[in-house]
């Protein structure tokens, strides 16, 4: 089954032009989007989500899906007053502001899952930087039904305290059967977690398994070659 398809995108954003972008992504898999600084890839994920205008092609998302989003962190949201539930409860937007019993089981579900259930009360900014995005995905986990789309989650985390995160996140898709799409600068580790790489430079470079991707040519290149391979 394909959760999301994206056919034949252009898009000129920012200064950053995509073009004839395809791809699909299938129920249950792992994709991380890949590429040096400037390819395009926050672009991309803005126009699966509708956030930028396509010049052409189109986006097409399964009519049972809805998205969860986490975006780049803002140091403005890194002080957001608020506490950790709160943020969390946020996620389910069809009841904003008034939270069912539902709601609150589902927000405690999924900060379970992602090691912060005892933190409700906390004040979110006064949390080190590896929770507050457990926080983040924990509300993108509430608002999504099958799919988490995530914009380099990892990015200024300690490297051990990332490892943790993408295990958290392998985890998520193996127990919650969730489809998730990763914009992430680092090849190395995305393959050690990842289904299916996306590698774009404003276009599509390759498309396949993690696999077929360390064999390929762009694999070769960006992973320092056969050692990698």
């Amino acid at each position: 089954m394909i959760t999301l398809s994206c056919n034949d995108i252009t898009v000129s954003y920012d200064d950053v032009v995509l073009s004839s972008v395809s791809f699909s992504l299938e129920k249950g898999s792992f994709l991380c989007i890949v590429g040096e600084n400037g390819s395009g890839k926050t672009t991309l994920i803005k126009a699966l989500l509708g956030l930028v205008p396509l010049q052409s092609g189109s986006v097409v998302l399964d009519k049972h899906v809805s998205v969860g989003y986490v975006s780049q962190q803002t140091l403005q949201q890194k002080r957001f007053p608020a506490s950790v539930l709160e943020i969390v409860l946020s996620g389910c937007r069809s009841s904003f502001p008034f939270y069912t019993k539902n709601d609150k089981k589902v927000a405690k579900h999924y900060m379970d899952l992602m090691q912060i259930g005892d933190m409700g009360k906390r004040s979110y900014s006064e949390l080190s930087g590896g929770q507050q995005q457990r926080v983040r995905i924990a509300r993108a986990l509430c608002a999504q039904k099958g799919l988490l789309m995530l914009d380099e989650p990892v990015t200024g985390l300690d490297p051990l305290i990332a490892r943790d995160l993408y295990t958290l996140l392998k985890q998520l898709q193996n127990m919650e059967d969730i489809t998730i799409l990763m914009v992430s600068h680092d090849i190395a580790s995305a393959l050690s977690y990842a289904t299916h790489i996306l590698h774009i430079d404003k276009t599509v470079c390759f498309f396949g398994t993690s696999d077929e991707y360390k064999n390929s040519a762009y694999g070769q290149r960006f992973l320092g070659g056969s050692e990698h391979a």
